[in-house]
């Protein structure tokens, strides 16, 4: 049943690629840095770079928000300049959530102190994947109470969990604890992003919606490189989740390589802007 839904999406997804669509999508990024060797002037030039575009592309919505690391937020917020953008931090023990509860809730106040509107954790798969939900629902819940205002993204990390049936379950297990969105995966284990993933998961906030009338965002991340692929999830929306879901506010995509790719093929010449 899955396959043939994706099918179907396949073939809309060729009817999509249109100059608008791909414009949404490179509204929707969540321009990312998460590497091990990002510094303070990496973070502030790659910030600059995102303030600069509002003159360099006027005609065109600049990214969604700026991803990184909690320590670097700050940097982004003494440099930002851009109203449109977010700031969002990776907290709770990226990428493996595999620390003290009081830790990553320390972690993500602090992000949050430091500027993030934003927060990306990671659900506790060492708790999930051994059936312990109380857990699961205590660490979202707290965290998310303890951040106030700022969106909480809770990444399942499909690629782990695997079966549609967990991937299902662990999305209305994080709506349900209070996630503002929901995110495929960190983009630090393979498979990230998948087409079946993110199928799944739309179902799951699409259930969620008719049970509770509360929107919960989705956000694809990891390996997404190619105009193909954003046309691809953004049809996925669509066709699950309808033409609300189609903006900033409840479709993000989680990229670090998508954006000069979509310009590419936006602006139909060579760009290397990011």
């Amino acid at each position: 049943m899955i396959q043939v839904q994706l099918d179907e999406i396949m073939i809309r997804a060729g009817l999509n690629k249109t100059r608008a669509m791909e414009e949404l999508a490179f509204s929707c990024i969540d321009l990312t840095t998460l590497n091990a060797s990002d510094t303070r002037s990496h973070v502030q030039a790659f910030t600059v770079r995102v303030n600069d575009f509002d003159n360099d592309y006027p005609s065109l919505p600049n990214v969604a928000a700026i991803c990184v690391y909690p320590n670097m937020v700050q940097h982004v917020k003494e440099v930002l300049t851009s109203d449109q953008v977010r700031i969002a931090a990776v907290a709770g023990g990226f990428p493996s959530s595999m620390t003290f509860i009081g830790i990553k809730v320390d972690e993500a106040v602090m992000a949050v102190d430091a500027g993030a509107d934003e927060i990306d954790i990671v659900l506790p798969l060492w708790a999930f994947l051994e059936g312990d939900l109380i857990t699961c629902r205590e660490e979202i819940g707290t965290i998310k109470k303890a951040i106030g205002d700022a969106h909480l993204k809770v990444i399942l990390e499909t690629g782990t969990l695997g079966e549609p049936d967990k991937i299902y379950k662990a999305s209305m297990l994080a709506m349900e604890s209070g996630a503002d969105f929901i995110k495929t995966s960190t983009g630090k284990v393979s498979p990230a992003a998948t087409p079946v993933a993110a199928l799944v998961m739309c179902q799951a906030i699409h259930d969620f919606h008719m049970k509770t009338g509360r929107m919960v965002g989705f956000k694809p991340a990891g390996g997404i490189a190619t105009t193909n692929d954003a046309i691809m999830y953004l049809t996925i929306v669509k066709e699950v989740l309808g033409e609300k879901w189609l903006r900033p506010e409840w479709f993000r995509i989680g990229a670090s390589r998508l954006a000069n790719h979509l310009l590419t093929d936006i602006l139909d010449e060579e760009v290397n802007y990011f």
